[in-house]
């Protein structure tokens, strides 16, 4: 049986709770992703889309409702915890890769090792060292990201976010700036690591010919899902 990786009911989401101008973003978002599975987000600028991302991602916390992440609930959990749990199950990559520029490609894909163990071990070194390789960056491991054009900046951001062989990848906007060729490339990239290794993936892109290619498209319009 296909394991659930992300289930989310009823999920709202308020800001300046309490005060005359409180404001409810996002209403009762109930929503599943199972393993495996390669889900588009997709909905126009203010929907909520990056809110929605950021509760997902154990960024923000909700309101209301129930978010679990591989079968563990999180709303009673402490911040520590929820830190915790973003580091080993959740890979995240952005439109902007914010990689670390005086750190080279294989420190910056390091990063999540260190931080988890606080330490480069000889088994995270090989594994990035594979990763780069995996996404075509052979040869450019020690390069900083200020040598590298903006494709191969966001291979390294993909490397990184996999770099813990995460459970669940979100990825806003991962090829809004990059052109139709390196959008492709990373696109695929991500692909065969949701093929590969099971990883469910929740991407964001406003990219109609890349939500055709995944595996369903939700749409967030006014902070309502209203397609599933």
């Amino acid at each position: 049986m296909t394991e659930s990786i992300l289930r989310l009911d009823a999920i709202c989401k308020s800001y300046n709770v309490g005060t005359p101008v409180e404001t409810e973003v996002l209403h009762g978002i109930t929503l599943a992703l199972m393993q495996s599975e390669f889900v588009a987000l997709k909905g126009p600028s203010g929907s909520g889309k990056s809110t929605l991302l950021n509760i997902i991602g154990l960024l923000e916390r909700a309101t209301a409702g129930t978010l679990e992440i591989a079968g563990q609930a999180t709303q009673l959990q402490d911040d520590a915890a929820l830190t915790a749990m973003r580091g080993r199950t959740i890979g995240f990559v952005f439109q902007f890769h914010h990689l670390l520029p005086a750190f080279s490609a294989l420190e910056n894909v390091l990063l999540p090792s260190i931080i988890a163990h606080g330490t480069v071990t000889e088994p995270s070194e090989a594994n990035a060292m594979e990763l780069l390789r995996r996404v075509g960056l052979q040869g450019s491991e020690y390069k900083r990201p200020g040598e590298l054009s903006g494709g191969m900046q966001q291979r390294v951001a993909i490397a990184r976010s996999l770099s813990l062989m995460p459970r669940l990848i979100l990825a806003d906007e991962p090829t809004g700036n990059l052109d139709t060729v390196s959008a492709n490339e990373v696109f695929g990239l991500l692909r065969e690591f949701n093929h590969d290794h099971g990883s469910a993936c929740l991407i964001v892109t406003h990219d109609p010919g890349l939500a055709a290619r995944c595996d369903r498209s939700i749409e967030l319009v006014d902070g309502r899902l209203v397609h599933l």
